[in-house]
């Protein structure tokens, strides 16, 4: 029997009955990597997103809502409030407006329109959360282990585009595991009496982070931090209900909850008495009442899907590191007596249940699963024991790879095609290349080459990602319509122009691009503030009867300076904008 063989039939022995066997060491040049983790991973994050967030237009609609909010505060130098053109934007708090707004501030010489100063803080937060999901592994394993970790999530396609554009979602990730890595240190040092327990310190460090993802995102950090502790809890439970023991939440005292929320309530009450009173309650009113409420009872904005969304899209999202991810909860489960073990697997799975019962689904809710889920996925890779479903979690991982690396190279060749903008050899040959890298790593998996299967993954990742967004999206000119009216709009204009109206396309892009002052209305509005103070008119198919019809009663005239057509991917259809200059009619000024 070949030790192929072996390892296939040890494969099907229950955990339980399984051996451990020798473990083998970590290569040799891995240990050396392993001593300078965080410089290698902030290297490689700037590699992997430095192209798009350089070359991207700023996104609808998110990424164009937060940055021109964040635009405006700067401009305004009011560090309290926060307004997306003339109104109010309510939805979430100050913190990811306090670090973009800063960030331009410092690195943007004077300049608020360029959309890459709004990035870096996501740039610099997907850093820290690979750093952080490094230190977590660290409580589970050896340096070896917690460096693969931290690669693989850096490596991941959700935290790459959640580190390209300016939202919030990277740096909550920091703030989330920075919570987890404290909880998990307190669980494991209350169930393993050898294990250390945190400082003082550290545990107030943990309520501190948790206090600035309140600002950036309520309610994600304490919730991901209350889902894992309930579901650990019913785990305990059924555990000590067997063996007659209780205490399954008594460790929690020693998260030092009275000084913890002190310290909490003294970093967020300070802004959040400033915008109750600036805002006369609206601000509570509009992100808990509507904006998290609302997501909570139905799908909120046309984002409604069913359970098995996130599991469905996880070959994409979480490739490359889906090539390890079934394997790793395999051994996981195999583990689970392990306090590390069943923290991750208790993170992991209660929070992705959670997201997948939520009827409102985007795809960046379920990031704050994979931390613990690229540990495990790294516990594999170097500790590939024979356990119970070990055989089929790979073949399942195999399959979720291969269909992600598909995804990589069909986006690659055909987006262009589809969207405007010829390819050429150029992205043919990095859809090439990456395919082949992607093969290699497939093959070495199947041939338990799972290290360098890894690095090679990691390879395609830096091929496809700015082929991506440095070579095909900007070529995408059927998607970038307010890149396209932009131009002609600032050709068209003349001196003493007031502000353009916008009439049916009225995406947050076109704020960034034109100013908060634009005219946001409807046909006949467009009309009225033409005749009114003449200028310039954005209107869309939709909305152009409404504006020629309220021209002819007002018997104004308008003449057609340009048009663009495209494709409006928030909305999922065609459309087409004319840009008029109307004439003032001087008696309506009279």
């Amino acid at each position: 029997m070949t030790d192929s063989e072996a390892t296939e039939i040890a494969a099907e022995i229950p955990a339980e009955l399984a051996p451990p066997g020798p473990v083998p060491d970590p290569p040799r040049w891995l240990t050396l990597l392993s001593l300078r983790p965080r410089t290698l991973l902030a290297i490689l994050g700037l590699l992997l997103w430095l192209p798009g967030v350089l070359s991207l237009p700023p996104l609808d609609r998110d990424e164009s809502r937060f940055a021109q909010s964040s635009r405006q505060m700067a401009e305004s130098g009011n560090w309290v409030d926060i307004r997306f053109g003339q109104v109010p934007r309510y939805k979430k708090p100050i913190g990811i407006y306090w670090l973009q707004s800063a960030a331009t501030e410092i690195v943007g010489m004077g300049r608020h329109d360029r959309i890459w100063t709004y990035r870096l803080p996501s740039v610099l937060g997907a850093i820290a959360a690979a750093w952080l999901t490094v230190w977590i592994a660290l409580a589970v394993t050896g340096a070896e282990a917690a460096l693969l970790a931290g690669l693989l999530m850096l490596g991941s396609v959700l935290l790459t585009a959640e580190a390209t554009i300016a939202t919030t979602d990277a740096v909550l990730l920091a703030c989330v595991l920075a919570v987890q890595g404290v909880l998990l240190r307190l669980y494991r040092a209350a169930r393993e009496p050898e294990a250390a327990a945190p400082t003082r310190k550290l545990v107030l460090l943990g309520w501190a982070a948790c206090a600035a993802g309140i600002l950036v995102k309520f309610p994600l950090v304490p919730g991901v931090a209350l889902v894992t502790v309930l579901g650990l809890g019913g785990w305990d439970l059924w555990l000590r209900r067997k063996s007659g023991e209780r205490g399954a939440f008594a460790w929690l005292k020693f998260t030092r909850p009275l000084h913890g929320v002190i310290l909490l309530l003294v970093l967020i009450l300070p802004w959040l008495i400033a915008i109750t009173i600036q805002s006369q309650g609206a601000f509570l009113e509009q992100s808990l009442g509507y904006d998290f409420a609302g997501k909570l009872a139905g799908g909120q904005e046309s984002h409604g899907m069913l359970p098995g969304y996130y599991l469905l899209l996880s070959a994409a999202t979480f490739f490359p590191a889906i090539l390890f991810v079934a394997p790793g909860i395999a051994l996981g489960i195999a583990r689970r007596d392990e306090a590390a073990i069943r923290f991750l697997l208790a993170w992991a799975g209660a929070w992705w249940l959670v997201v997948e019962a939520v009827p409102t689904k985007l795809p960046h809710y379920v990031l704050s699963s994979y931390p613990p889920l690229a540990i495990l996925a790294a516990l594999f890779i170097l500790d590939p024991r024979p356990v119970r479903f070990l055989l089929a979690a790979r073949w399942i991982g195999m399959f979720q790879f291969a269909v992600g690396a598909a995804l990589f190279v069909a986006a690659i060749l055909l987006a262009p095609h589809y969207f405007g903008g010829a390819g050429d050899w150029m992205l043919w040959a990095a859809a090439g290349i990456g395919a082949c890298l992607a093969l290699a790593a497939l093959v070495l998996a199947i041939l338990r080459k799972s290290v360098v299967a890894l690095l090679l993954s990691l390879l395609a990742m830096l091929v496809f990602v700015p082929a991506l967004t440095a070579g095909v999206a900007p070529r995408l000119e059927q998607l970038w319509g307010t890149e396209r009216l932009k131009p002609l709009a600032e050709a068209a204009a003349q001196p003493g122009d007031p502000p353009p109206a916008l009439a049916g396309y009225q995406e947050p892009s076109m704020l960034f691009a034109f100013g908060k002052d634009v005219v946001l209305t409807d046909g006949a509005g467009a009309a009225d503030a033409g005749a009114k103070s003449g200028g310039l008119a954005l209107v869309e198919d939709s909305e152009r009867g409404g504006f020629l019809a309220r021209l002819a009663e007002l018997q104004a005239d308008a003449r057609p300076v340009g048009e663009v057509s495209g494709f409006n991917y928030s909305r999922g259809r065609k459309v087409h904008v004319i840009l008029y200059r109307v004439a003032q009619i001087r008696e309506l000024n009279e």
